[in-house]
């Protein structure tokens, strides 16, 4: 249920968002061409700039997903998606390592009670339980990335885990909203189309792992 409604309020706010661009007018300065071109005329810097503005979100605590939309409108499905892949891992390893060598007694006291069940999920299923918390929304993502770095899991699991089981919700993300200004101008691609059934498989996976029942004790 929880999945239903929050691709319906997706879906809701990214429509509201379209009419409002609409109706400004703004539409007519946001051409695929005319922006990928001046993306491009940045040469290397203009990945290399995202790729570090995306790594720098987890630590910061600031949200992703605007910036994995951005990176699907500029750079495309798929180079926008190994960009925003890469972007996001280097997070999740920054924040991983901040609070192993350097926040330790901070971030202890941010997660209070929360950390207890993390690190017995780690003791007994370790990389898996990365992997289940990647795709299962289980505790807020930025705070999650601290906490794995407290917990006994080798850093080079707990980066395999989180780049390869974050990359479903990233390229769903980046596939969609790599079309979003050909929707602005009326024309629905099918990358739309693939990314809006990507995206509602990614939120329909904690109900089908809560209906499926728990073979993990996390």
């Amino acid at each position: 249920m929880k999945s239903i409604v929050k691709l319906s309020l997706f879906i809701t706010s990214l429509a509201v968002i379209i009419i409002a661009i609409k109706i400004s007018g703004i539409d007519q300065f946001l051409e695929k061409e005319r922006l990928q071109n001046w993306i491009s005329g940045f040469g290397s810097k203009g990945p290399i700039a995202y790729m570090l503005l995306f790594s720098l979100t987890p630590s910061l605590f600031l949200p992703g997903l605007p910036i994995t939309v951005a990176g699907g409108i500029v750079f495309g499905a798929l180079w926008g998606t190994i960009y925003a892949s890469i972007g996001s891992t280097i997070g999740a390893c920054l924040a991983f390592l901040i609070a192993r060598y350097f926040a330790r007694n901070q971030i202890e006291n941010l997660l209070s009670g929360r950390l207890k069940a993390i690190d017995e999920g780690v003791e007994k299923n370790g990389w898996i339980f990365v992997a289940v918390t990647r795709l299962i929304p289980l505790f807020p993502f930025n705070l999650l990335n601290y906490s794995f770095g407290l917990t006994k899991i080798k850093f080079r699991d707990y980066a395999i885990a989180s780049w390869f089981f974050m990359l479903p919700g990233t390229a769903a993300y980046t596939i969609f909203s790599s079309s979003l200004l050909d929707a602005l101008h009326g024309n629905i691609s099918n990358n739309l189309i693939i990314g809006v059934l990507l995206i509602a498989i990614v939120l329909a996976v904690p109900v089908i792992y809560k209906f499926i029942g728990k073979n993990l004790t996390i």
